[in-house]
């Protein structure tokens, strides 16, 4: 048997040829003794490598014949890629890291096949309700769910007490006056170090999601839901008003920060900002580029979103058994606590023990223990869904860079009731529109 580890270079960036091991599915282990299998991994999460690495490394020792290359570009570029992929076809045996709501329309379009029958109880039985619905259409399993997205507040201690403030923001209105106490500004009084990091531009439809998150501090949404299970516009509200006014106070009435400035993680570990709102990764990058960084995380003050990314298994045959074997292996308890503690992406299987993850890395506190009344939201599962975020990004990016809209709350809500009226038209045209 080969027993080397493989490297080469795929055709969407690096890809790592690693071995695979143990912990596959009674299907797969004839497919993985009798013959050499090759499967392709395809991420938009870079700092997972390692982490598939991981997983493929522990498992070569008993079953060395199984290559699985890994290929990591960004989550843009890899959104893109899958969907073309299996537009136009992808090999056998390729598993495709993907979102609930993303992978919506391709399930919608039969694009997907659905899990063997022992994958689908392994689901069942290690992972909540929530995270199942998440991977199923129409009464059948089609993923493994993997891990979440869920968001903490971060925020420099030294600044914190510096400002005189000994805790974080417990309301959205502090949010707002402690950014304003937080915020490092030169003789002309303009911001050099923000207080609060706010997502003003890139991303597409992340520029959306962050400012949903925000809103629902506020107690509003995105999309609503009807009793019938269709949808319509939401933010078009009071609180979609309250939360925009917010952006848009922080960047021209308090000045805590500009468009221009360094923004998200890496102005957090380089302390140019003070506090920023961001997924659990986050903890992982700050060990490994700032790892002196005086910090600490909080929940937010309602709530948080929680999206799950999934793996799916293109094709049928050997291919497809290894591929399927290679994406249950990934959730062992193991494999998941190291997922955590290396990575800082939240784990998905259900009864996992963090206590030991948590004395070492007290940061991840906030990410698992929360009040009982926090409350999480996810994005619809509905085909959509990515259209009518990055269209709202858009009128979002706009308003952010219009300075006449601070203050002046009809302006605001007209921009809103503008931007709902397109979400609804979206809805509409795919026959999901609420009455």
């Amino acid at each position: 048997m080969n027993t080397e580890t493989t490297a080469k270079r795929g055709p969407a960036g690096r890809a790592r040829g690693l071995l695979l091991g143990s912990a596959l599915t009674a299907s797969a282990l004839a497919a993985v003794s009798a013959t050499a299998q090759e499967i392709t991994v395809l991420t938009g999460y870079p700092e997972l490598e390692p982490f598939y690495e991981h997983v493929a490394e522990g498992m070569s020792a008993e079953y060395p014949d199984l290559v699985v290359n890994i290929e990591p570009i960004s989550l843009r570029e890899h959104e893109r890629r899958v969907a073309l992929g299996l537009t136009g076809g992808l090999d056998d045996g390729t598993v495709i890291e993907f979102a609930s709501a993303g992978a919506q329309r391709f399930l919608e379009a039969g694009l997907l096949p659905a899990a063997p029958e022992d994958v689908a109880a392994y689901v069942q039985e290690n992972f909540g309700e929530f995270f199942v619905d998440g991977v199923s259409y129409d009464g059948q399993i089609y993923g493994i769910p993997l891990f979440r997205g869920q968001s903490a507040l971060y925020y420099n201690t030294e600044m914190f007490e510096a400002a005189g403030l000994d805790g974080p923001p417990t309301t959205m209105e502090e949010f707002t006056e402690y950014a304003d106490v937080l915020t490092q500004r030169d003789d002309a009084g303009n911001p050099t170090v923000s207080g609060w990091s706010l997502r003003l531009s890139g991303g597409g439809q992340g520029i959306a999601e962050k400012f949903w998150i925000n809103l629902h501090q506020f107690g509003g949404t995105v999309l609503e839901q009807t009793e019938d299970g269709m949808w319509r516009a939401a933010y078009a509200s009071p609180e979609g008003v309250a939360a925009l006014s917010q952006y848009l106070d922080n960047l021209y009435v308090y000045n805590t920060v500009t468009s221009e400035m360094p923004a998200d993680a890496e102005a957090f570990e380089r302390e140019q900002t003070a506090m920023f709102i961001r997924e659990s990764w986050v903890i992982g990058d700050i060990a490994q580029n700032a790892p002196d960084l005086p910090y600490a995380t909080s929940v937010l003050p309602t709530g948080s979103i929680a999206l799950s990314q999934n793996l799916y298994v293109m094709g049928d045959g050997e291919a497809a058994d290894a591929a399927w074997a290679f994406a249950q292996a990934t959730t062992t308890e193991d494999n998941m606590i190291w997922l955590l503690e290396n990575v800082g992406w939240l784990p998905n299987r259900s009864g996992l023990d963090y206590a030991s993850v948590i004395e070492t890395t007290p940061a991840l506190d906030a990410f698992v223990t929360y009040p009982d009344d926090y409350a999480f939201f996810t994005l619809p599962a509905i085909g959509p869904i990515a259209e009518i975020l990055t269209r709202l990004a858009d009128q979002l990016t706009t308003a952010y860079a219009d300075e006449s809209l601070a203050g002046d709350d009809a302006a605001i809500m007209a921009l809103l009731e503008e931007a709902a009226e397109e979400t609804n038209e979206i809805l509409d045209r795919e026959g999901l529109l609420a009455e």
